[in-house]
Parts: structure tokens; C-alpha cells; sequence
């Protein structure tokens, strides 16, 4: 007896194409829930921009957190911090000097914070970007402050013993240099970058390029630039300044520490609010005596904050006296910090909150 055909159809193992009425449906309801968003925002939105910047960090550290793909963390970042960004330039639309070119690092730091929708104006100086706060020309700037290869950044500590400004905030950036160029890398004689990226790369470039000519100039932007002019030379400089000079990448990630991170301060006009999990910068001048830092460093100790840099300024016409600065764990309204400042005032001659912010994790 012949066997009865299934009449039915058998079962597909594809899974079904995505009609373009289904992406376009999709669309409508992300961009109805985007404007939801931003009147969310922008109701509820009455503290300080400083505050805001904050939140927006702290928003951004809890999306990414639970994004579960396919798309890249980096990509979830770069979405919601522009959406962020919007929204914030709706209420308020901010201009923000940063040390430029276009390019250098601390343009991404720039963009990180504040996303593109913000009005971003590169200057030439870090006493520049101060400058445009301080007379009101920028709502805020940023500025490098500290490399964990190099230490302090010399311009911005010496802005923050004079200027009024305050640190309202930090953008911490993984720095990833790379060489960049127009032919091979064995034809390379010559590499442009700034002092701190070639200090950042010496060990490669001794080991990969000994006899090439190492040539400091303003920035890696600047370096970038030169290198696409140039037969026979390069540039250490991030991805992106190659992709905008039309430079091939020859090698990544040539910094010769793999925790290479670069912080950047926000500067404002005000400190920001508490989040609960701040810092607080100060400077402070000693008396020229034995015993001196150690008495201040033990008020810290006994009512314990967490201090996380401390750095040494020389005071300009005073040998061997010194500035320092200080930043610990704490916002300056928490009462331990409010102990330690008065105690620490009776024990100096000079005492400056720089400014307390919401802590940032490296990015990159």
C-alpha cells in the first residue's frame, strides 16, 4: 500500500525577513519614545548644567551596563550620548572650549561630555580655555589635567592656582595612539607628535623606528596634518585624526602602557551637586617646616577619606616652597569633608576648593 503523502507544508528553519512596513513602524515608535525622553528630561531638569552633566554620565555608565548586543557597547555609548546631548542643547545650548584642534584628544574628551549637538570651540592654550570660562565667553571647557605616564599637566595646574573657575566635572579616555601615515612603515624616517605622545610610545618607537627623527610639535592633530604632507614621515595621533588628514594606520596601539589614561577636568563657573559618589579637589600652601604635609595629610587619615592624586607645584620666585594638590572621595557638603577642610584651614596658609564633581571611569 503506497503511503499517504503530509499534505502539509513542511516547516521552514529560516527565520522570516523584516517587511520594510515593520522597520518603518519601528522607526516611528523609537522616535516617539526619543521626544518622550527629552520632555522626561527637560521637565525634571531644574538643577544646575553641572548636575546635568552628572546625571548624563551616570545615565550613560547604566545603559551600557545592561546592553546585551548585537550592538557594541561603543556603539550604545555614541547613540545615547548624542540623544543625551540633544536633548540637553534643547533646554540650554552650550558652548564648550576645549584645547583644539579638531582631533586632538581632548576634542573627544569634548564630545564625550557634551556630545556634538553642543557648540565646541577648539583654542590654542589651556590658559585660553580658562580664560573663555572665566569671562563668560564658554558655559565651560576642558582641559587635560593628569596622564598616568606623565603625571600632571604643568599648564592646567598652574590656570587652577590663579583662575576662579571651578572643576565641575571629568572625562577619563583610555589613549590609544597609533602611527599614521602615507607609505610603509619601514620607510619611515621621521614622526611628528606632540612631547607627551612621543614620551607615551618611546619604548616602541626604540624598539620599531630607532634611527627615525622624533619631531615634537603642538598636537597630534597638527602632527597628523604634517604627516600627510611629508614623504618619509608619520604621525602618533588617535584613529580619527588619521581618518580626517587620509592617512593609513601602520600600527595600533603603540603606547608602551596598556592603562595609558588621560584625565580631563570640566571647567564651570560652579561645582556641581552631590551624586554620592564624588570628588573634591583642593590646593593647599604649607608653612616651610619640618612635619608640615604630614600634619595635613593626617587630617585626611582621621576622618577617613580616600584620597586618590596628590601633586606638588613649585611656587613660582620661592624656592624649594611648594603648592599642592590634593583630590579625595567625598563631596565638599559631605560632613567629613567639611571637618577635614576646616582643620586642614588651621593648618595652612593657603587652603582652595578646586571643585567637587561626580567621579567618571576611563572610557576608550
Amino acid at each position: 500500500m503506497a503511503k499517504k503523502k503530509n499534505s502539509k507544508p513542511a516547516a521552514s528553519n529560516k527565520k522570516s525577513t523584516p517587511s520594510a512596513r515593520q522597520l518603518h513602524k519601528l522607526d516611528r515608535e523609537i522616535l516617539a519614545l526619543v521626544n518622550h525622553r527629552a520632555e522626561l528630561t527637560l521637565a525634571r531638569d531644574d538643577a544646575g548644567v553641572g548636575a546635568q552633566i552628572a546625571d548624563h554620565a551616570q545615565a550613560l555608565e547604566k545603559i551600557v551596563e545592561q546592553n546585551k548586543g548585537p550592538l557594541s557597547d561603543g556603539a550604545i555609548r555614541s547613540l545615547f550620548r548624542e540623544l543625551l546631548g540633544g536633548i540637553r542643547a534643547t533646554g540650554q545650548k552650550l558652548r564648550v572650549a576645549y584645547l583644539g584642534p579638531e582631533f586632538t584628544y581632548s576634542h573627544l574628551a569634548a564630545v564625550e561630555c557634551f556630545g556634538q549637538s553642543s557648540e565646541l570651540v577648539p583654542v590654542g592654550t589651556i590658559a585660553s580655555a580658562f580664560e573663555e570660562v572665566e569671562h563668560q565667553q564658554s558655559d565651560f571647557g576642558i582641559v587635560p589635567i593628569e596622564n598616568s605616564t606623565d603625571g600632571g599637566i604643568v599648564d592646567t595646574l598652574e590656570c587652577l592656582v590663579h583662575s576662579p573657575v571651578q572643576i565641575c566635572g571629568e572625562v577619563a579616555l583610555y589613549i590609544h595612539h597609533c602611527l599614521l601615515g602615507l607609505g610603509d612603515r619601514k620607510d619611515v624616517r621621521k614622526v611628528y607628535s606632540k612631547p607627551q605622545a612621543l614620551s607615551q610610545c618611546r619604548n616602541w618607537l626604540n624598539k620599531h623606528l630607532p634611527t627615525a627623527e622624533l619631531c615634537p610639535v603642538a598636537s597630534t592633530a597638527d602632527a597628523a596634518k604634517r604627516a600627510g604632507k611629508e614623504n618619509g614621515a608619520a604621525a602618533i595621533a588617535g584613529e580619527q585624526a588619521g581618518v580626517n588628514h587620509s592617512l593609513a594606520v601602520l600600527a595600533r596601539n603603540i603606547e608602551d602602557n596598556r592603562e595609558n589614561v588621560t584625565r580631563f577636568a570640566v571647567i564651570g563657573r560652579e561645582s556641581s551637586s552631590r551624586t554620592g559618589k564624588d570628588k573634591t579637589s583642593i590646593l593647599f600652601e604649607i608653612s616651610h617646616e619640618p612635619g608640615a604635609l604630614a600634619d595635613s595629610m593626617n587630617i585626611f587619615k582621621r576622618q577617613r577619606l580616600n584620597m586618590t592624586w596628590i601633586e606638588s607645584f613649585p611656587m613660582p620666585g620661592h624656592r624649594g616652597r611648594y603648592l599642592f594638590f590634593v583630590e579625595f572621595l567625598g563631596h565638599s557638603s559631605d560632613l567629613r569633608v567639611r571637618r577635614a577642610l576646616a582643620s586642614l584651614e588651621k593648618k595652612t596658609e593657603r587652603l582652595a576648593v578646586l571643585g567637587s564633581y561626580a567621579q567618571a571611569e576611563p572610557i576608550g
